[in-house]
């Protein structure tokens, strides 16, 4: 059975339409994909297209094996590869949506999800609604635990770097 994990990223100084125009931004997700490489030095934007219909990016990220959890190791016999991809409607004025998905090569199970992004009093909130499924029988319910954890530890830190990306080229807001 598949595990389920809402997170939500606040941004009470900054519109749908400032975040929006980020998500359009080749130089937003370079930003998001260097403060990665902080941490793991394979990542990578491999691509982003931007139309009247949306946005589509698509991000590779390489996790040494040695640097997986240990459970996750036992399933992993390699550096795990990971495509992530998001996709988002077009942007009427007011809110967004989209979703997400991450998939490895072989891989023994799915994760993905939906977002929204929409205003609030004080700015605007990034809602995402995350699903993960395992398909190892007894480990996969903790490994589904594992994915979901590291998913809002990994759009925490992607928000944080929203911020500074914002201020940085907006210092009044």
């Amino acid at each position: 059975m598949a595990r389920r994990l809402d997170y939500s990223a606040r941004y009470p100084l900054h519109t749908t339409k400032e975040l929006y125009e980020a998500l359009s931004t080749p130089a937003y997700w370079e930003a998001r994909v260097a403060e990665m490489r902080k941490y793991t030095p394979g990542n990578e934007v491999s691509s982003l297209e931007v139309s009247d219909s949306g946005i589509e990016v698509v991000l590779h990220h390489t996790l040494p094996r040695e640097m997986l959890p240990e459970i996750a190791q036992t399933v992993m016999r390699k550096d795990m590869l990971i495509t992530r991809k998001e996709s988002w409607g077009p942007y009427n004025g007011e809110e967004t949506v989209g979703k997400f998905s991450a998939s490895i090569p072989a891989g023994p199970g799915s994760l993905g999800g939906t977002i929204k992004l929409f205003p609030t009093e004080t700015g605007c909130t990034m809602r995402f609604s995350s699903e993960a499924k395992v398909f190892i029988p007894m480990v996969g319910p903790r490994l589904e635990q594992l994915m979901l954890v590291n998913l809002v530890d990994l759009f925490r830190g992607e928000a944080e770097v929203t911020v500074k990306w914002l201020e940085e080229r907006n210092p009044t807001s």
